[in-house]
């Protein structure tokens, strides 16, 4: 049995509950479980780090609670505003939180397998990114087809909020060469699939990334809490986790 202890927030949902399992088959201790309408510091009070897949909008709550009892925290919520993404960055000087917007360890493949095809490929391809989940995701794009964008925008010196195109609709003039496009799809019960297109006259590269089980996800968060438990204060990701920096 590892020795840290954990708080799963949002522990009624389906990934607070495959986050539950995880914990059991790696032998993690769930000290504590909270959801809507529980009382947050003495859950806190008895885990060393807490797991977090509930809602962007609670960002500001735990990380005050965190703050004021000094423990670590993984987050796996997506959707946050430029000002909750603040509060994480300055919550990351004092504490040590591992920030992903995937915990998938094959997800985290494609990250880096898509750096190195954006660098290899060079200027002359065009980029875009497609991604699908089930009905009842909430925020679009996916926090995982952000960060595939950011990589994108990063090697080729773009910007995210100037250069990315979120679908197409009308008559909007033919494709630019800065631009990266971003088509997100709602259906069915799709727990998340992604797809990179590198374009280019004469040939097309494809790089994709199907799960199928929520499960993957919560493996690699309780794998992200146990690599957190002696880590000095800092914002980590699961590059850092998987050693793939």
């Amino acid at each position: 049995m590892s020795d840290i202890k954990l708080l799963i927030t949002g522990s009624k949902g389906r990934m607070g509950q495959a986050i539950i399992r995880a914990a059991e088959a790696q032998n993690v201790a769930v000290a504590s479980t909270m959801d809507v309408g529980d009382a947050l510091a003495p859950a806190l009070a008895k885990a060393d780090i807490v797991i977090d897949f509930s809602s962007h909008v609670f960002c500001d709550e735990l990380l005050g609670e965190c703050l004021k009892q000094g423990k670590s925290l993984v987050i796996g919520t997506t959707g946050h505003t430029n000002e909750e993404l603040a509060h994480i960055r300055e919550a990351a000087k004092a504490l040590p939180i591992v920030f992903a917007s995937n915990y998938s360890i094959g997800v985290n493949t494609l990250f880096w397998l898509t750096r190195k095809a954006t660098e290899l490929l060079g200027a002359d391809f065009d980029l875009e990114v497609v991604e699908m989940h089930h009905r009842m995701k909430k925020d679009s794009p996916s926090g995982t087809a952000r960060t595939l964008v950011e990589i994108l925008a990063d090697v080729r010196g773009l910007e995210y909020d100037k250069d990315c195109k979120h679908g197409r609709f009308g008559d909007v003039g033919a494709r630019t060469p800065k631009e990266i496009g971003v088509h997100a799809i709602r259906g069915g019960d799709v727990v998340g699939d992604h797809t990179v297109i590198f374009s280019n006259v004469g040939e097309r590269v494809e790089l994709t990334h199907k799960a199928s089980s929520r499960d993957t996800f919560a493996t690699g968060s309780v794998r992200a809490a146990q690599w957190l438990a002696d880590k000095p204060a800092g914002l980590y990701d699961m590059q850092d986790v998987l050693g793939l920096k």
